[in-house]
């Protein structure tokens, strides 16, 4: 790892039309420094081009806003660098209406003829998606050099909007024809695709570090495509975009944060100040939602980003920065426990997104995984096939993970050397789905032809509060436990349901006898369960499914968890090493979610039409209390302190495991272990 970012960044958008007058009339130095101090902040992304194609500092590669007449973003910069804060610069690279404007034969064109991207309607609001195989490379390599030669100590260049669509325009259909691709064909549009990114990844580097080799770069596709490491050389960084309330939601910066925390590259956590997503002006979260977010990003060793968009007046809004600003300033304290750290994890939840190519923003199994390991207070870390498997106590591999040859070999000699493989759904099945991989104690028989059907795991497995077969809606693999020891039963319905037999509102009931099918099995060191848990759980979010596949993993685990507590499903947790200092970092988090709102319609803004989707709110961070943690450690523990608080408190040392009591704690608490 090269390139260190600071915790404490905001992300100022500023996309600003040409229709608007006195562009950065009101922007002052003071108050622009002053707003930056309210708000704890210490490295700013300030704008050189926006997505209306408009630079703003005098340009010669492209063109100034027809609004503004004086070097903005010089004034910016200035103003940041004069106390001490960073200035990664910001250029839009895959849409830019000016360029669409003057060059139209530049867009995006579908395999259909019409334009492709976020607009395809020339009536349409919003902005043109650009060709990287047409001569529009050129013109944003030339306003890139422009921009690192008129700032040679930017602390960056972020270029944002980074994806390349099946374009058919005509330096597409020729650069097909030279390649010998099809156009007709979908995978070789995508291959001509996957081309043109390559070369958009080498031209705008080089030109990104055309006068300094060192100038740090980020290219921002909105997500970081596990598994993808011939890209992330042309990364000197890594910024996790993650609006909660924008349309990510929750679940998804954790699962990305503890992917990225085993690649060598710094990252950060993208979050926003507005209570949906990008371009909201007059649109406030709640402080609170802010300090549990940016509480996240430290807990989880990812630095912090907040998104905002500058009013077209350049004048900073007050209440953004003091909103941020309480966030920040807690960060600001915490700073010395959370840099240089590791993450310490029992669990190696292989993705199975890392292993399909089409699924770069991630799937079901992957994010029902996640919260159910997290949820769970599971430690564990987000892994691709390249990774080392010998650190974890267990692999899990979720539902869908194709194994080729090469990740066969890695398994095996995980195995090999007493590591533990937690497989469900059609994970481990051969590339023809006839037969298992692995010896997994049981004769698989195909898929089942029911859907859905019910398991009636075995007693210490059952949900604490059912003792009932448990309806599982998507289809299981059909197996018979031979030389493994059974889970569990599945019980059939008595039909699918179809118009000429079905019962009641949904489904058949469960027949009263079992099938004769299992539910899942465990042989040595493999545990296999027929249903896609994982999956089922993200669709429906039924506790019984958590349950479930928790105790499965737990009673594979047994004594070998590393960390025991009584913390409610909706708290977290997280356990960090500064080896360094010489210490443990064990962060404790804790918010109440609620769903609010409901159709949406933001007069054809990025959100217009999310019909009936609600909006995760944090508003009220209550009190945990009496936390109990059980920790297990090697390493002779000599205190244990809250951060940064700066009080010791009293611990136990029983059997190997360092029992501790936390009277309570509000959102965010970080127990320090010393050895």
């Amino acid at each position: 790892m090269q390139y260190k970012l600071r915790f404490r960044q905001v992300h100022l958008d500023f996309h600003t039309s040409p229709h608007i007058p006195d562009i950065g009339a009101e922007f002052d130095k003071q108050q622009w420094q002053e707003a930056l101090k309210k708000g704890h902040v210490n490295s700013i992304t300030c704008f050189s081009k926006c997505h209306h194609g408009w630079s703003y500092h005098p340009t010669k590669a492209g063109k100034i806003h027809p609004r503004l007449n004086f070097d903005l973003l010089r004034a910016q910069f200035d103003a940041c660098k004069e106390v001490d804060i960073n200035v990664p610069i910001y250029l839009s690279a895959g849409v830019d209406n000016v360029a669409s404007h003057d060059n139209p034969q530049w867009r995006e064109v579908g395999h259909d003829g019409r334009y492709s991207g976020w607009r395809q309607n020339i009536i349409q609001a919003g902005f043109h998606k650009m060709c990287f195989n047409s001569p529009y490379l050129d013109y944003l390599c030339e306003q890139i050099k422009e921009t690192v030669r008129l700032f040679p100590k930017a602390d960056g260049i972020f270029l944002d909007i980074i994806s390349q669509g099946q374009c058919c325009c005509r330096w597409c259909l020729e650069l097909m024809e030279k390649q010998g691709l099809d156009a007709v064909k979908e995978d070789d549009r995508i291959a001509c695709s996957r081309i043109a990114l390559e070369k958009y990844y080498e031209r705008t580097t080089e030109a990104v570090r055309c006068d300094n080799p060192d100038m740090p770069v980020f290219h921002n596709s909105g997500h970081i495509s596990r598994g993808r490491y011939d890209i992330l050389k042309y990364f000197s960084h890594l910024e996790l975009e993650s609006l909660p309330t924008g349309g990510w939601g929750y679940d998804h910066f954790p699962l990305s944060a503890k992917y990225c925390k085993n690649l060598d590259l710094d990252f950060l956590g993208m979050t926003g100040k507005f209570h949906t997503t990008w371009g909201e002006f007059g649109g406030y979260k709640h402080p609170n939602a802010l300090r549990y977010e940016c509480a996240l990003m430290t807990a989880l060793g990812a630095k912090c980003s907040v998104g905002d968009q500058l009013h077209p007046n350049g004048r900073m809004d007050e209440s953004t920065y003091e909103i941020i600003g309480a966030a920040y300033r807690e960060v600001e304290e915490k700073e010395p426990w959370c840099d240089n750290v590791e993450n310490i994890a029992d669990v190696g939840l292989l993705s199975s997104s890392s292993l399909n190519p089409k699924e770069h923003g991630g799937t079901d199994a992957d994010t029902g995984a996640c919260r159910i390991l997290l949820e769970s207070h599971i430690l564990f870390d987000v892994i691709d096939a390249e990774m080392d498997f010998s650190k974890y106590r267990m692999l899990v591999l979720p539902d869908d993970v194709s194994i080729n040859q090469n990740l066969r070999k890695k398994l095996d000699s995980c195995l090999a050397g007493g590591g533990r493989i937690f497989l469900t759904g059609k994970s481990g099945l051969n590339a023809a789905k006839s037969d298992f991989l692995f010896d997994i104690g049981a004769r698989y028989e195909g898929e089942s032809e029911f859907q859905p059907d019910y398991v009636l795991p075995r007693q210490d497995l059952q949900p604490s509060f059912t003792s009932s077969p448990i309806v599982m809606y998507m289809r299981s693999c059909r197996i018979k436990a031979t030389g493994g020891k059974s889970l569990g039963q599945v019980y059939d319905p008595y039909f699918n349901r179809t118009f000429r037999h079905f019962c009641s509102h949904q489904h058949a009931p469960a027949k009263p006898q079992p099938s004769g099918y299992d539910c899942g099995v465990i042989k040595e060191n493999i545990l296999y369960l027929a249903h896609p848990v994982f999956s089922i759980y993200r669709a429906f979010g039924a506790v019984v499914y958590r349950e479930y596949a928790a105790a499965a993993l737990k009673s594979f685990l047994g004594s070998d968890l590393t960390l025991l507590t009584n913390l409610p499903s909706t708290a977290g947790v997280t356990l960090m090493e500064q080896e360094q200092n010489r210490r443990y970092v064990l962060h404790l988090l804790y918010a109440n979610t609620i769903n609010r709102g409901g159709e949406m319609d933001t007069a054809g803004g990025n959100v217009s039409g999310r019909v009936g989707t609600a909006v995760e709110v944090i508003e009220d961070l209550l009190p945990l209390n009496n936390i109990e943690v059980n920790l297990k450690t090697e390493k002779e523990i000599k205190k244990v302190t809250l951060e940064p608080q700066g009080r010791e408190i009293p611990f136990e040392k029983k059997d190997g495991r360092i029992c501790l009591k936390i009277d309570s704690f509000t959102c965010h608490q970080m127990t320090v272990l010393h050895y």
